[in-house]
């Protein structure tokens, strides 16, 4: 058993692997993920090699992390649209339950509950969505020594919505499939009388469990090189493609379990890594739990359980490989920060490749075939289906700073082909284009970040821009299923067959509303991003109250994507005033460096354009047949986020 010291991270004066100080320019002049945040530059290259053996006399336990509560009020994010559902008219976020109108094909969708007279109920109507949910992110580091390292990451209570595990609410697996709500009973019959709330347990009160391990890896810096292996965070460049989601207010992450290498060369600044990546291996050995059989209205699960020991993948031809490989230029932080000093330009930049391919695949969902918990290797066998992928990734990361000023680029390209898109039979053959079979992919995708900060640092102007390929043989921006055997991949009209749909990573935020909440990315569309931030008060005892400002105009890249098959989608106007405390401390640019307290203030309004429309011959039957217009209102959002870093 490892005993030692637990102190905080920043408290060991004697670690090598102590980071530089960093420089006070960031990202759009708000509090955004850094390099730390997204630790592929310090973590990955920077202590390539090891300097010292073994001179810690005993391990030591390093802690980092956060604890947040985010409050959010969506108004209105319907848009005044009216939905079915469908394709033909595709939901962008859904009406509040308790909202009464009339959908597409003329079915009221109403709830009587509502009106001051409970003899005399009404309709209900509401446009407005609030809530708020919380998370404590622990990432603890334990140092065997110098140049051997554990690291990983919980959250607890992950983005649980508070109020969400009331006592009494429970479910359990119903009879015909799926999930039933339990009757309450005893002194909480309905949930007007909860009084607590209860620990979240996946599948029965939550979605997620209390406790979540979403990281676990190790680190060997020998005087070669570095070896990591283990699941660890995938970050990339701007975080447009690969985005590690380490930053304050993130949400979603790259894992990936991975054995990489890392070679620098110090004097030239100059860092090589080589990675075999675990992406999918498809069923292993641990879904074993017996041979299944119909008994009754009961499923029988037979003696032959792998619930403990070593377990294995069951077969290596539906394996997802993947291949990656970096190179990175980068100068000593401490030595740029010289460099800008003196005047002196500083310029960083890497190179991202990625191969992938895949022979086989069970993604069936037949309960017979399909690779579930429960299935025997024979059944998996009857499940597999030939996918034939095979793709190349490249992505290109470019950094300058001058003075004030700051630009970074990203750039990728993916090149690839599928045989088959269907989960139980073939669509390699192309009827309508005999000579093109097969399916092809070929998607774009660009974000550049410029910054320019200037009165002493306290006032930043920056522009963004970004653009993420579309495909013109799609009819929605996001992904749909044609149907029930096809994977879950853009439907294509014609016998166009490729794939060319670009996503950026849904961690790479540029808005509050369309982007962040309605399209969940930035996906087949592009967007042009002014921006202006302020800090009115900066202290040296710690302490920061600032704000920014940012309009947002968005266009879709192929209009016939865009719901209403026009290329404008909307402009968006979002503001923010934040105040953060770091005791003893210079007051920094990023938030998860600084320690203490901090709080932020956002608003944002969205004014639709019409590629956010109904189609014009959906809204002029909908008005002959409801004698209602169909017309787009602005979406609002508040939020309020309280967080204490560590």
């Amino acid at each position: 058993m490892l005993t030692g010291l637990l102190v905080p991270r920043d408290a060991r004066a004697d670690d090598d692997t102590k980071e530089a100080p960093k420089d006070d320019v960031e990202s759009n002049g708000e509090e955004v993920e850094t390099e730390k945040d997204k630790g592929w530059l310090e973590s990955t290259f920077a202590d390539a090699q090891a300097d010292d053996w073994f001179t810690l006399a005993r391990p030591i336990v390093d802690l980092d992390g956060y604890y947040r509560v985010r409050s959010n009020l969506f108004h209105n994010f319907a848009l005044g649209r009216v939905d079915n559902g469908g394709t033909t008219a595709p939901n962008l976020w859904p009406r509040p339950p308790t909202d009464s109108y009339t959908d597409l094909a003329g079915n009221p969708q109403e709830v009587l509950a509502c009106g001051g007279d409970p003899t005399q109920l009404e309709p209900c109507k509401s446009s407005t969505q609030a809530g708020a949910n919380m998370r404590l992110r622990v990432e603890p580091r334990i140092s065997v020594s110098d140049n051997v390292h554990i690291y990983a990451q919980l959250d607890m209570l992950d983005n649980v919505v508070l109020g969400s595990t009331p006592e009494g609410y429970v479910n359990a697996p119903a009879p015909g499939g799926g999930y039933q709500v339990v009757a309450r009973g005893g002194y909480s019959p309905n949930g007007s009388f909860a009084n607590t709330a209860w620990v979240p347990q996946s599948g029965i009160n939550s979605a997620t469990d209390a406790v979540v391990v979403k990281r676990a890896w190790g680190e060997y810096r020998s005087p070669l090189g570095k070896i990591s292996f283990g699941r660890m965070s995938n970050h990339w460049g701007l975080g447009m493609l690969f985005n590690g989601g380490d930053g304050y207010d993130a949400d979603w992450q790259t894992n990936v379990d991975r054995l990489m290498f890392t070679y620098g060369f110090k004097d030239l600044g100059l860092y090589l890594s080589a990675a075999w990546d675990f992406n999918a291996s498809g069923p292993s050995s641990s879904v074993l739990h017996g041979e299944t059989g119909e008994v009754g209205d009961e499923t029988e699960v037979g003696s032959n359980f792998f619930e403990q020991g070593p377990r294995f993948d069951l077969l290596n031809q539906d394996d997802l490989n993947q291949w990656s490989f970096m190179v990175v230029r980068k100068e000593d932080e401490q030595l740029a920060r010289l460099k800008l000093a003196k005047g002196l330009p500083v310029v960083a930049a890497g190179a991202y490749f990625q191969y992938q391919t895949q022979l086989l695949a069970n993604e069936t969902s037949d309960p017979d075939t399909g690779a579930s918990l429960i299935q025997s290797p024979s059944n998996i066998q009857d499940g597999l289906v030939r996918r034939g992928f095979e793709a190349a990734t490249g992505d290109l990361w470019l950094k300058l700073r001058y003075q004030g000023f700051r630009a970074e680029l990203e750039a990728a390209f993916v090149y690839g082909s599928l045989e088959n898109t269907l989960r139980e039979e073939s669509d390699y053959d192309n009827v309508r284009d005999p000579l093109n079979d097969g399916w092809r992919i070929r998607q774009f995708g660009l974000a550049l970040e410029t910054e320019y900060r200037t009165l002493a640092d306290r006032l930043g102007l920056g522009f963004d821009f970004g653009i993420a390929s579309g495909d013109s043989d799609v009819a929605n921006i996001t992904p749909t299923a044609s149907n029930t055997t096809e994977s879950s991949v853009d439907r294509q009209l014609t016998a166009d067959r490729t794939y060319s749909t670009f996503r950026f990573n849904p961690n790479y935020r540029v808005d509050l509303i369309l982007f962040r909440n309605m399209l969940t990315r930035v996906q087949g569309t592009h967007y042009f991003r002014p921006h202006v931030a302020y800090d009115f008060m900066r202290d040296p005892d710690g302490q920061r109250l600032g704000g920014q400002a940012t309009v947002i105009y968005s266009r879709a890249s192929t209009p016939i994507q865009a719901p209403g098959n026009s290329a404008d989608l909307g402009v968006e106007v979002d503001l923010k005033l934040m105040y953060q405390l770091s005791p003893g401390r210079e007051p920094s640019m990023d938030v998860r460096e600084m320690g203490g307290f901090y709080t932020s203030l956002e608003y944002g309004v969205l004014f639709p354009l019409s590629g956010l429309d109904v189609l014009p011959g959906q809204a002029s039957a909908y008005t002959a047949q409801t004698g209602d217009d169909i017309s787009l209102t602005p979406a609002q959002l508040f939020r309020w986020y309280l967080g204490v870093f560590f």
